[in-house]
């Protein structure tokens, strides 16, 4: 089973910044790719897509102008540039991929983050 793997996680001082990375530990296929996060007490919510190929992005309200989804198809990584972090940005933060017939099929493990006042 592949797996996407995470890293980058870490905390830091709100106002600050992190970028996750995220990458398969094989060959997938998949049309999309999400960001999603669970803070503490919360259900897990989606914070970010991006369409593969056309390179479409959609993001959560709480997160939209300070974070930013991208992919680097040459080294097949997925990333999210986290900007402007609020203490309520505290989470475990997982990267998924799916396809529009399966749904997100592949996720990581997850990664902290935690952002200090």
């Amino acid at each position: 089973q592949v797996q996407l793997v995470e890293s980058g996680g870490g905390s830091v001082q709100a106002g600050g910044s992190l970028t996750l990375s995220c990458a398969p530990s094989g060959a997938i296929s998949s049309t999309f790719m999400g960001w999603f996060r669970q803070r503490p007490g919360k259900g897990r919510e989606g914070i970010a897509t991006i369409q593969l190929g056309r390179g479409n992005t959609d993001y959560a309200d709480s997160v939209k102008g300070r974070f930013t989804i991208s992919l680097d198809n040459a080294k097949n990584t997925l990333y999210l540039q986290m900007n402007s972090l609020k203490p309520e940005d505290t989470a475990i933060y997982s990267c998924a991929a799916g396809t529009y017939g399966a749904g997100y099929n592949h996720w990581g493990q997850g990664t902290q983050v935690t952002v200090a006042s």
